[in-house]
């Protein structure tokens, strides 16, 4: 419209129809380099999304399911899941362990399948590799510490499903779930740290720890062999080698041993008890939720109660 109007106003009239349009011409256009098509040298080289997938080539990882453990093709990780490619057939929701070099696990939940990959998304908590009694012991010292008489509520209590009451135990299968439950215990703290290395400084999440090592999940890679320094705040700053690297999970083995109980003067994260998505109804997104009731994950005050009436036992 505007180069009609100016069209009339000057009398110079149209170079164009102004009805049919006119085609663009390809190629570069003369006195216009932006005309000019660069052709792509190499392929990209990087993914630049901000939760990025780390393409593993030819690389195996030992899997255990159902009690068995099975070799498993590492396609992909990223900072939440990881896709492998088995020769067993799991359902959705069932729990499928990770097992990394010297003996470091992840826990993990089925949460897709396509033909003969299985992708999996990572428990949310930092697993603390001890016996029952020193990781009940550390827990109930973070919770008292940390978080008090505050109360942590995830779940609106009439929000939550309605389920048949369960059918009642003699005393002694009571003692044996109670003490599963113990063994598996879960709960929803995450621990995160600081690693300075080479002049730089990277904010970690801590996935295990043992008193010899960590498993950590770092934005970056660390080579084989570096020595780094985490700062866990008022947990203590440990010197540590790198001994091993799966995509941005690396391996971490301490130089001197480390006092887990010390962990609980660091204030972890807390991450919600139930996770919720859109739906109907509560029920719905409940069976959606790999990290629900039937895995045994516990609020800060369901474990904080379940704690103190293991410990006075």
């Amino acid at each position: 419209m505007n180069s009609f109007r100016k069209a009339i106003l000057t009398g110079k009239g149209l170079k164009v129809d102004p009805v049919v349009p006119q085609k663009s011409t390809r190629g570069a256009v003369e006195d216009d380099l932006s005309t000019v098509e660069v052709p792509r040298g190499e392929e990209r080289s990087q993914n630049h999304r901000d939760d990025d997938r780390h393409r593993l080539e030819q690389e195996t990882i030992c899997v255990r399911f159902e009690g068995s453990e099975h070799q498993a093709d590492l396609i992909n990780l990223s900072g939440g899941g990881a896709m492998i490619r088995a020769d067993f057939s799991p359902r959705l929701w069932e729990r499928v362990d990770l097992i990394f070099a010297e003996g470091s696990e992840i826990e993990c939940a089925v949460r897709w399948l396509r033909d003969d990959r299985v992708g999996l998304e990572f428990a949310h908590e930092t697993k603390i590799d001890c016996d029952a009694e020193t990781r009940d012991k550390l827990l109930l010292d973070v919770i008292r510490r940390s978080f008090g008489d505050v109360k942590i509520t995830t779940a609106k209590r009439e929000d939550m499903p309605i389920r048949a009451a369960p059918l009642a135990k003699s005393p002694d299968e009571e003692d044996e779930v109670a003490n599963s439950r113990r063994n598996e215990r879960r709960h929803p703290l995450v621990w995160m740290g600081q690693v300075f290395y080479n002049h730089d400084c990277e904010k970690v999440r801590l996935r295990n720890i043992s008193e010899n090592g960590a498993l950590i999940e770092a934005p970056i890679v660390y080579p084989l062999g570096a020595e780094i320094y985490l700062d866990l705040d008022d947990a203590g700053q440990h010197f540590a080698t790198v001994s091993w690297t799966f995509g941005d999970k690396i391996g971490l083995k301490f130089k001197d041993k480390f006092d887990l109980r010390v962990l609980g003067k660091s204030k972890p994260v807390v991450t919600p008890s139930m996770l919720t998505r859109p739906g109907p109804t509560q029920a719905m997104a409940d069976q959606d939720n790999p990290w629900a009731e039937g895995w045994n994950r516990q609020s800060i005050d369901d474990l904080r109660d379940d704690l103190e009436g293991f410990l006075k036992r």
